[in-house]
């Protein structure tokens, strides 16, 4: 027997692996079963160079729980390792056998490679064994055991099978790992992948039997993973539905996608993968782990807001790129150019994707555009690049249901909708229910009214006034029919200065309860309402956006205009001709009540005085 010490730089390098080599306890069964992958894939690229004699045999890595003496196992029957290699691997922390074998073998694909991976070990593990037999001829087999510090010891000792069993016996601290339900979720996490086949225990296969025979089971090796999973194919192996049951799959709770990218490059970094456009319907859905990140089949994380630009986040589905390493910080990855050209890879085809679609198919694409407007949207106000290319088909929706282009929508209505300044006016509701009879009303002026009801539509109309140019939007409650569009003809008002200011001191006195009521006098048409309360659209979309963003809403009152409109004949004809006060104000009341409900604003105990006012004129 052997014993030594581990070549570390402090005695106290154990406590610093258990508490901070991650952040997580259970990346150590991820790196054990990557490094038997490893081990295994090491083999089968020697097999094929004609290095090893005769047939490898069954590879298959088993993990075994053995939770009566609390251990957890790690077999694989991959290429072992010799007494020296165990000096060179096990005994200098995290020098690279992985690294050293890339140098002879540069296609051969690499997942881990003992080190500090391995060492992850003893966050979970008050012992530590490896029974290892090499491939090589003639190399006997050895067990290096270590309890946690640098002390270890190494014998030569008998072993059945080539390969490396890593024995740990579990702590109290981490017990929940000798539960077999606790192993098999982590399996399913960290390995489902795995270019490998796993083997978690054995599960019941029931045979076929002639009716009326006994039912008949035989246990077979529950394997865990899929070690082709449907990104590695190529397009053309796929069906539609290949697609939607891996879909199914990753997300069982989800709705059917509406369609996918599989992503496949070499140059100038290595990618695969498939992102889903799921179903987002008029919401931006938490989003958060829908994209998972794999190294050569690996899991690394469901956190790639440093890999996938944030609107991307919106997309489902698997990346897998040997090109981001399996253990690395967020300074790294925000500063890594390959991490760059994969994001910028990923906007392109998702772009690239999104147009072909827009060209191929329109009317799906416009079937599709409620789930898929709050996706565009976002990519547009987020990335300038995605933006200049989705101007061609992210598409306006009008009231009548119908869909235009950007520049479609401006060629319909820049002849009626063109205001003074040369700008081209889009009119917008967001409550197509609630603002029913304005919609109504400007329609029959000849205005369109666009539907703009989506969570992000008001950030993004304040974006394309921005950086369009040459488009407003304003929304159709936001001010009088007469003055949506702006123009230059002005009409004058029938009313004299002293009957303005007696109709103006009737109203403010009526909406002086009202907070951030302002009372205005405008000359409209006689077919506009005698009063209505409009809502500015800077301090409407400010309260908006504060809202969006979780923001308090105390900085910007509610505040809004009552238009009363010295044009309509039922100021000159009967309100001003009431000689009582109290008649004047009971009929001002009433125009204000009824501007207010149309707004939705008429509630509580002025709701129920207007009720009963009502039914009591019946």
């Amino acid at each position: 027997m052997i014993k030594g010490n581990i070549a570390v730089q402090t005695e106290n390098i154990f406590p610093i692996i258990k508490k901070f080599l991650y952040s997580d306890h259970e990346i150590f069964l991820r790196e054990l079963v990557s490094n038997a992958v490893d081990a295994t894939t090491k083999l089968r690229v020697l097999a094929n160079r004609g290095e090893v004699k005769g047939e490898i045999g069954d590879t298959t890595i088993e993990v075994i729980l053995d939770a009566e003496n609390k251990q957890l196992i790690i077999r694989d029957r991959g290429i072992g390792m010799t007494e020296e290699e165990v000096h060179q691997y096990l005994n200098q922390i995290a020098f690279s056998s992985a690294a050293e074998f890339l140098e002879r073998f540069q296609d051969s694909a690499i997942i881990g490679h003992f080190g500090l991976g391995f060492y992850s070990a003893f966050m979970v593990a008050d012992k530590v064994e490896v029974h290892t037999q090499s491939w090589k001829e003639g190399a006997e087999a050895v067990v290096w055991t270590c309890e946690g510090n640098p002390e270890f010891t190494l014998e030569k000792r008998e072993k059945a099978h080539r390969g490396t069993d890593i024995i740990l016996h579990i702590n109290e601290e981490n017990k929940d790992f000798l539960e077999r339900t606790r192993v098999a979720t982590l399996l399913d996490k960290y390995c489902r992948f795995l270019p490998i086949p796993i083997q978690f225990g054995t599960r019941t296969e029931y045979l076929e039997t002639a009716e009326g025979e006994e039912e008949k089971s035989v246990e077979i090796p529950n394997i865990i993973n899929e070690t082709h999973p449907l990104w590695k194919k190529t397009p053309s192996e796929l069906s539609d539905e290949d697609y939607r049951a891996f879909y199914r799959t990753m997300y069982p709770m989800g709705a059917e996608p509406m369609f996918w990218i599989h992503l496949n490059i070499d140059f100038p970094f290595n990618l695969t993968g498939v992102l889903f456009f799921p179903r987002l319907g008029n919401s931006m859905e938490v989003t958060r782990n829908k994209i998972h990140l794999y190294s050569n089949q690996v899991y690394v994380t469901d956190d790639v807001r440093d890999i996938v630009p944030e609107w991307l986040l919106l997309l489902h589905g698997v990346i897998d790129s040997p090109d981001i390493p399996l253990n690395v910080s967020r300074s790294y990855l925000q500063s890594d150019s390959n991490v760059k050209k994969i994001s910028e890879y990923i906007t392109r085809k998702v772009a690239d994707k999104l147009h072909e679609l827009f060209q191929n198919d329109r009317p799906a694409f416009e079937q599709k555009w409620r789930d898929l407007g709050v996706f565009v949207k976002y990519g547009m106000i987020s990335d300038t690049k995605f933006q200049e290319r989705a101007k061609g088909y992210v598409l306006l929706e009008n009231t009548a249901g119908e869909f235009f282009t950007l520049e479609e929508y401006k060629e319909k209505i820049k002849v009626s909708q063109t205001d003074k300044h040369n700008k081209v006016v889009a009119i917008y509701t967001s409550d197509i229910q609630g603002h029913d009879a304005i919609i109504k009303g400007a329609n029959n002026r000849g205005y369109d009214v666009l539907k703009m009801e989506a969570v992000l539509d008001n950030h993004w109309m304040q974006h394309m006034e921005y950086h369009g140019g040459d488009m407003l939007f304003v929304r159709v409650d936001s001010d009088t029919l007469d003055n949506l569009v702006q123009k230059d003809e002005k009409r004058t008002s029938i009313l004299s200065e002293g009957e303005e200011t007696t109709l103006k001191g009737l109203f403010e006195n009526l909406l002086k309860g009202e907070v951030g009521a302002r009372v205005t006098l405008s000359p409209l048409s006689p077919d506009e309402p005698p009063v209505q309360i409009t809502r500015p659209e800077f301090m409407r979309r400010m309260k908006e956006m504060q809202s969006l963003q979780g923001m308090g809403m105390g900085d910007f009152p509610d505040s809004f205009n009552a238009v009363v409109n010295t044009n309509h004949p039922l100021f000159a004809g009967k309100l001003l001709k009431l000689e009582a006060e109290p008649e004047r104000e009971t009929l001002g009341q009433y125009l204000v009540d009824l501007a207010l409900l149309q707004q939705g604003m008429l509630r509580g105990e002025a709701l129920t005085r207007f009720v009963q006012s009502t039914i009591g004129k019946l």
